[in-house]
């Protein structure tokens, strides 16, 4: 079995990408989007953390997360909202079913943000997934997604566009 080294620093803020199980479609309905708030909403009240900003495709989710000054566990966050969906979901009639018993790939990929550069980045990689898919012409048509928080915070305009090029090698799917 392969150790993985993973960067944990106390509060850090990390990028993270999470797949289903082969890629399947297991967020396609709002049903269960809904479930993956509810089980995101049960962890963060007994381990907290901030969501910066995040982004949920039908076989994928990015998401940046701080974590609280005396904590760096995201590994024990992502397990119980990996589990917590699973039993939301589990006998839902329309909603996803277990791929050799599970619904996600194994494991995560995580990055350390590094300043405010690589915030920003990430960031703007999150909210441009759903047009770099083909899924929108535009980050705003894309319901689950982040972006229209920071446009109602005055961040982002609704019309925003990144540029494809600067988001090129930023995450990982």
């Amino acid at each position: 079995m392969m150790n993985y080294r993973r960067n944990r620093v106390q509060g850090g803020t990390y990028f993270f990408t999470v797949v289903t199980a082969n890629r399947a479609p297991v967020f396609s309905s709002a049903t269960a989007v809904a479930c993956l708030r509810s089980s995101f909403s049960s962890v963060k009240r007994c381990f907290p953390f901030s969501i910066e900003a995040m982004v949920v495709l039908p076989d994928h989710l990015h998401s940046i997360w701080t974590l609280p000054e005396d904590d760096h566990d995201f590994s024990r966050r992502w397990r119980l909202i990996k589990t917590g969906f699973t039993k939301r979901v589990k006998g839902v009639p329309g909603l996803p079913t277990c791929v050799n018993g599970s619904l996600w790939q194994k494991r995560f990929w995580e990055h350390t943000i590094r300043d405010g550069r690589d915030f920003e980045r990430h960031v703007d990689y999150i909210h441009f997934n759903p047009v770099k898919h083909g899924y929108v012409a535009r980050a705003s048509d894309w319901p689950y997604s982040s972006f229209h928080r920071f446009v109602r915070e005055g961040i982002l305009p609704v019309d925003w566009a990144a540029d494809e090029d600067l988001l090129v090698g930023v995450g990982r799917e």
